[in-house]
């Protein structure tokens, strides 16, 4: 059944395809006969009463600097399409925010994955804590007295940015720690949102799980080893990729989030796991699908191109 998918993403000429999971999906659309069509956030509207955006037929090859063609711009009523591809990179601030609205007047008639009211109802480092059990120790707060309470409690921390994404801003904190003043400051005169302060966990140095659930059951994982002299394991800023098997407790993390994810219609998520400890559920644009299957792990731009096959077929 050859689908008419249309994805929002950020600029394809931009992306790095080597590790790219959008382009690992729009790949796979392509394999299975789909029809793409692409658009950035920005060529979202709302026009007499419909969702529409500028959108332009896209084909898609795996060649490093000749990975796309596009055709002329068209503007295209976003009803008339099966699924809708939400993978436009946070930052989770009031325009992504504005996407998710306009979007979810369309779904689920046109399938939108992620389910767009659910990915505004879950941001990434507020609904895990829906899980206290399974987390760290953790504060959401910007007062400097209850951070420094956190600290002489817990020792070592973490702070980060609420809506930061991609390692950015994330710094580690001693108990006693002569910088905590000015990262204070820094923070507070940086972000208008609360902080993300969590106890610091030391076997980061292992690796930082990511674990890819599709439909709310876990498909595949991968191990990011963070660079020597970093805490931050994210790939890109040069973590290294490691193959990984799932523990007993990683496979109850998963178990116990799993049903939420799959009612709330969050197909294709990415939990973040350090030495047994859940620090973040991303909805928004998850990452791994290559690194998975670089390393010989299943292919799950498959797994969730089955998904949801199987879902429009079920709605039809």
């Amino acid at each position: 059944m050859a689908l008419k998918v249309a994805v929002q993403m950020d600029p394809i000429e931009k992306i790095n395809i080597a590790g790219d999971s959008t382009f690992a999906l729009l790949l796979e659309a392509q394999a299975r006969g789909h029809e793409l069509h692409y658009y950035t956030p920005g060529a979202l509207s709302l026009r007499d009463s419909k969702v529409v955006a500028e959108t332009q037929a896209l084909a898609v090859r795996d060649v490093k600097g000749d990975h796309f063609t596009l055709s002329a711009p068209a503007m295209t009523d976003l009803s008339t399409m099966d699924v809708v591809l939400l993978r436009q990179d946070p930052p989770f601030d009031l325009a992504y925010i504005t996407t998710t609205h306009l979007l979810e007047r369309i779904h689920p008639q046109t399938l939108v994955v992620n389910n767009p009211a659910s990915v505004r109802d879950a941001p990434e480092k507020l609904f895990v804590l829906n899980y206290p059990h399974l987390m760290p120790a953790t504060l959401i707060t910007r007062e400097k007295a209850l951070i420094e309470e956190f600290r002489a409690r817990h020792g070592d921390i973490v702070m980060k940015p609420l809506y930061g994404n991609g390692g950015a801003a994330v710094f580690k904190v001693s108990r006693i720690d002569p910088n905590f003043g000015s990262l204070f400051d820094l923070f507070t005169a940086t972000f208008r949102e609360p902080w993300v302060v969590q106890q610091f966990l030391p076997q980061v140095t292992q690796g930082d799980k990511r674990i890819i659930l599709v439909d709310g059951e876990a498909m595949g994982a991968v191990n990011r080893v963070p660079a020597e002299n970093d805490i931050r394991s994210n790939m890109v800023r040069g973590g290294a990729a490691r193959p990984t098997d799932l523990t007993p407790r990683e496979r109850e993390i998963c178990d116990t989030i799993g049903p939420e994810l799959k009612r709330r219609g969050l197909i294709f998520v990415g939990i973040d796991v350090i030495d047994g400890n859940l620090t973040e559920i991303n909805v928004t644009s998850p990452t791994g699908l290559r690194a998975i299957r670089n390393l010989g792990g299943p292919d799950l731009a498959a797994a969730i191109w089955d998904c949801i096959e199987a879902k429009r077929k079920a709605a039809a």
